[in-house]
Protein backbone atom coordinates (compact mmCIF):
# COMPACT_ATOMS: atom_id res chain seq x y z
CA UNK A 1 0.00 0.00 0.00
CA UNK A 2 1.38 3.44 -0.92
CA UNK A 3 -0.23 6.65 0.51
CA UNK A 4 0.53 10.17 -1.17
CA UNK A 5 1.75 12.75 0.13
CA UNK A 6 3.62 10.26 2.25
CA UNK A 7 3.12 10.43 5.69
CA UNK A 8 5.68 9.53 8.34
CA UNK A 9 3.23 8.93 11.07
CA UNK A 10 2.36 5.83 11.89
CA UNK A 11 -0.64 7.08 13.49
CA UNK A 12 -1.58 9.45 10.67
CA UNK A 13 -1.69 6.68 8.41
CA UNK A 14 -3.82 4.03 10.37
CA UNK A 15 -6.48 7.04 10.45
CA UNK A 16 -5.99 6.99 6.95
CA UNK A 17 -6.61 3.10 6.29
CA UNK A 18 -9.31 2.83 8.93
CA UNK A 19 -11.14 5.66 6.80
CA UNK A 20 -10.80 3.63 3.88
CA UNK A 21 -12.26 0.47 5.45
CA UNK A 22 -15.11 2.54 7.20
CA UNK A 23 -15.43 3.49 3.73
CA UNK A 24 -15.14 0.56 1.34
CA UNK A 25 -15.15 -2.66 3.08
CA UNK A 26 -18.67 -3.85 2.21
CA UNK A 27 -17.75 -2.45 -1.59
CA UNK A 28 -14.38 -2.55 -3.18
CA UNK A 29 -13.05 -4.55 -0.31
CA UNK A 30 -15.36 -7.64 -0.59
CA UNK A 31 -15.99 -7.69 3.16
CA UNK A 32 -12.26 -7.91 4.47
CA UNK A 33 -11.18 -6.18 6.80
CA UNK A 34 -6.80 -5.88 5.82
CA UNK A 35 -4.57 -5.98 8.97
CA UNK A 36 -2.08 -3.24 8.43
CA UNK A 37 1.22 -2.69 9.94
CA UNK A 38 1.43 1.39 9.75
CA UNK A 39 3.66 1.60 6.95
CA UNK A 40 3.85 -0.32 3.25
CA UNK A 41 2.04 -3.45 4.18
CA UNK A 42 -1.42 -4.80 4.54
CA UNK A 43 -3.01 -8.52 5.25
CA UNK A 44 -6.36 -9.65 4.24
CA UNK A 45 -7.74 -13.26 4.99
CA UNK A 46 -8.75 -13.74 1.43
CA UNK A 47 -8.12 -12.64 -2.44
CA UNK A 48 -9.57 -8.74 -2.53
CA UNK A 49 -11.40 -8.21 -5.41
CA UNK A 50 -8.62 -6.44 -7.18
CA UNK A 51 -4.80 -6.65 -8.12
CA UNK A 52 -4.47 -2.93 -7.37
CA UNK A 53 -7.14 -0.07 -7.12
CA UNK A 54 -6.47 3.48 -5.96
CA UNK A 55 -8.82 5.17 -3.23
CA UNK A 56 -9.10 9.01 -2.18
CA UNK A 57 -9.39 9.60 1.50
CA UNK A 58 -10.01 12.83 3.06
CA UNK A 59 -9.11 13.87 6.67
CA UNK A 60 -9.78 16.65 8.48
CA UNK A 61 -7.11 18.65 9.53
CA UNK A 62 -5.37 18.33 12.51
CA UNK A 63 -4.75 22.36 12.46
CA UNK A 64 -7.54 23.78 11.13
CA UNK A 65 -7.97 27.36 10.91
CA UNK A 66 -11.15 28.64 10.40
CA UNK A 67 -12.55 31.98 10.18
CA UNK A 68 -15.57 31.61 12.10
CA UNK A 69 -17.37 28.90 14.02
CA UNK A 70 -19.94 28.37 11.56
CA UNK A 71 -17.28 27.07 8.49
CA UNK A 72 -16.70 23.19 8.35
CA UNK A 73 -13.35 22.22 9.22
CA UNK A 74 -10.71 21.74 6.19
CA UNK A 75 -9.81 18.14 5.08
CA UNK A 76 -6.83 16.95 4.14
CA UNK A 77 -6.92 14.25 0.88
CA UNK A 78 -4.76 11.31 0.64
CA UNK A 79 -4.32 9.38 -2.45
CA UNK A 80 -3.77 5.73 -1.45
CA UNK A 81 -2.78 2.60 -3.99
CA UNK A 82 -3.83 -0.89 -2.86
CA UNK A 83 -1.71 -3.37 -4.89
CA UNK A 84 -1.21 -7.62 -4.83
CA UNK A 85 2.50 -7.69 -3.73
CA UNK A 86 2.66 -10.90 -2.94
CA UNK A 87 0.52 -14.03 -0.81
CA UNK A 88 2.36 -15.59 2.57
CA UNK A 89 3.21 -19.15 1.73
CA UNK A 90 1.10 -20.59 4.63
CA UNK A 91 1.74 -24.23 3.34
CA UNK A 92 5.33 -23.98 5.03
CA UNK A 93 4.26 -22.93 8.46
CA UNK A 94 1.59 -25.74 8.37
CA UNK A 95 4.65 -28.14 7.52
CA UNK A 96 6.60 -26.27 10.39
CA UNK A 97 3.94 -26.95 12.92
CA UNK A 98 4.01 -30.67 11.74
CA UNK A 99 7.33 -30.80 11.86
CA UNK A 100 8.15 -31.91 8.59
CA UNK A 101 10.41 -28.48 7.83
CA UNK A 102 12.43 -27.45 9.89
CA UNK A 103 13.59 -23.96 8.89
CA UNK A 104 11.34 -21.72 10.75
CA UNK A 105 8.92 -19.61 8.36
CA UNK A 106 10.02 -16.07 10.02
CA UNK A 107 7.85 -14.35 6.86
CA UNK A 108 4.52 -16.04 7.90
CA UNK A 109 4.96 -15.57 11.18
CA UNK A 110 5.59 -11.67 11.10
CA UNK A 111 2.18 -11.08 9.04
CA UNK A 112 0.78 -13.00 11.50
CA UNK A 113 1.99 -10.65 14.18
CA UNK A 114 0.56 -7.91 12.52
CA UNK A 115 -2.87 -9.43 11.99
CA UNK A 116 -2.74 -10.23 16.11
CA UNK A 117 -1.39 -6.44 16.65
CA UNK A 118 -4.07 -4.73 14.22
CA UNK A 119 -6.55 -4.56 16.83
CA UNK A 120 -5.16 -3.37 19.73
CA UNK A 121 -3.39 -0.42 17.92
CA UNK A 122 -6.88 0.76 16.90
CA UNK A 123 -7.49 0.73 20.40
CA UNK A 124 -4.43 1.50 22.73
CA UNK A 125 -1.06 3.36 22.62
CA UNK A 126 1.02 2.40 20.61
CA UNK A 127 4.87 3.03 21.78
CA UNK A 128 7.44 0.82 20.25
CA UNK A 129 5.76 -3.01 20.41
CA UNK A 130 4.41 -2.20 23.64
CA UNK A 131 0.63 -1.21 24.26
CA UNK A 132 -0.91 1.20 26.77
CA UNK A 133 -4.25 2.38 28.09
CA UNK A 134 -6.15 3.63 30.70
CA UNK A 135 -7.95 1.02 30.62
CA UNK A 136 -5.55 -1.67 30.81
CA UNK A 137 -5.39 -1.18 34.49
CA UNK A 138 -5.27 1.37 37.42
CA UNK A 139 -3.18 4.37 36.59
CA UNK A 140 -0.82 6.05 39.68
CA UNK A 141 0.67 9.27 39.71
CA UNK A 142 4.50 9.38 39.60
CA UNK A 143 4.91 13.51 40.80
CA UNK A 144 5.65 16.23 39.07
CA UNK A 145 2.97 16.15 36.32
CA UNK A 146 3.96 12.19 35.65
CA UNK A 147 1.64 9.33 35.26
CA UNK A 148 1.64 5.97 34.54
CA UNK A 149 -0.38 3.05 32.66
CA UNK A 150 -0.57 -0.28 32.58
CA UNK A 151 0.18 -2.11 29.21
CA UNK A 152 1.55 -5.01 27.91
CA UNK A 153 4.08 -6.23 24.69
CA UNK A 154 3.05 -9.05 23.07
CA UNK A 155 5.10 -11.62 20.37
CA UNK A 156 4.78 -14.43 18.65
CA UNK A 157 6.80 -17.31 18.76
CA UNK A 158 7.91 -20.43 17.19
CA UNK A 159 8.34 -23.26 20.01
CA UNK A 160 8.85 -26.95 19.82
CA UNK A 161 4.99 -27.23 20.60
CA UNK A 162 3.74 -24.59 18.05
CA UNK A 163 3.66 -21.19 17.65
CA UNK A 164 3.13 -19.32 21.22
CA UNK A 165 2.29 -15.89 22.05
CA UNK A 166 3.97 -13.90 24.57
CA UNK A 167 2.55 -11.70 26.41
CA UNK A 168 4.85 -9.33 29.26
CA UNK A 169 2.76 -7.08 31.26
CA UNK A 170 4.51 -3.34 32.02
CA UNK A 171 3.90 -0.02 32.67
CA UNK A 172 5.09 3.07 31.49
CA UNK A 173 5.38 6.74 32.60
CA UNK A 174 2.93 9.40 30.58
CA UNK A 175 2.65 13.03 31.04
CA UNK A 176 -0.53 13.92 32.48
CA UNK A 177 -3.29 16.24 30.24
CA UNK A 178 -2.78 19.36 32.28
CA UNK A 179 -2.19 22.57 31.61
CA UNK A 180 0.96 23.93 30.82
CA UNK A 181 0.82 26.40 33.57
CA UNK A 182 -0.43 23.72 36.15
CA UNK A 183 2.31 21.47 34.97
CA UNK A 184 5.10 24.00 35.84
CA UNK A 185 3.36 24.81 39.21
CA UNK A 186 4.81 21.70 40.48
CA UNK A 187 9.08 23.23 39.82
CA UNK A 188 7.89 26.91 40.69
CA UNK A 189 5.21 27.03 43.42
CA UNK A 190 4.97 30.82 43.02
CA UNK A 191 3.90 31.66 39.37
CA UNK A 192 3.73 35.57 39.74
CA UNK A 193 7.24 36.07 40.50
CA UNK A 194 9.65 35.47 37.52
CA UNK A 195 11.14 31.84 36.50
CA UNK A 196 14.74 31.57 37.94
CA UNK A 197 17.08 30.22 35.53
CA UNK A 198 17.51 27.43 37.50
CA UNK A 199 13.71 26.01 37.60
CA UNK A 200 13.45 27.92 33.95
CA UNK A 201 16.28 25.07 32.94
CA UNK A 202 14.96 22.37 35.08
CA UNK A 203 11.46 23.06 33.24
CA UNK A 204 12.83 23.45 29.42
CA UNK A 205 14.60 19.69 30.18
CA UNK A 206 11.05 18.05 31.41
CA UNK A 207 9.74 19.78 28.65
CA UNK A 208 11.46 19.82 25.51
CA UNK A 209 9.81 17.85 22.63
CA UNK A 210 6.61 17.61 24.41
CA UNK A 211 3.27 18.80 21.71
CA UNK A 212 1.47 21.31 23.47
CA UNK A 213 -2.33 22.32 22.00
CA UNK A 214 -3.64 25.67 22.91
CA UNK A 215 -7.33 25.98 24.01
CA UNK A 216 -8.07 29.56 24.09
CA UNK A 217 -8.81 30.13 20.40
CA UNK A 218 -11.88 28.94 18.12
CA UNK A 219 -9.58 25.76 16.60
CA UNK A 220 -6.96 23.72 18.33
CA UNK A 221 -3.06 24.25 17.40
CA UNK A 222 -0.47 22.07 18.59
CA UNK A 223 3.16 23.25 18.90
CA UNK A 224 6.42 21.48 20.32
CA UNK A 225 8.26 23.02 22.80
CA UNK A 226 11.80 23.51 21.68
CA UNK A 227 12.78 25.94 24.58
CA UNK A 228 11.75 28.10 27.46
CA UNK A 229 12.45 31.80 27.33
CA UNK A 230 13.54 33.67 30.13
CA UNK A 231 11.75 37.37 28.98
CA UNK A 232 8.20 37.75 29.70
CA UNK A 233 5.42 37.41 27.01
CA UNK A 234 4.74 41.07 27.38
CA UNK A 235 8.74 41.36 26.29
CA UNK A 236 8.41 39.33 23.38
Amino acid sequence: VSITPEVTSKKINRQIISQLINLYRLTNLGGRIPAYDGMKSIYTAGPLPFESKEFIIKLPDSDPRPSSSTRPRKERQFRVVIRLASKPDLYTLQQFLRRRHFEVPYEVIQVLDVVLRAAPSEKHTVVGRSFFSTDLGPMGQLGDGVEYWRGYFQSLRPTQMGLSLNIDVSARSFYEPILATEFVQYYCRDLSRPLSDQVRLKVKKALKGIKVVLTHMEYNKSYKITGISSQPMSQL
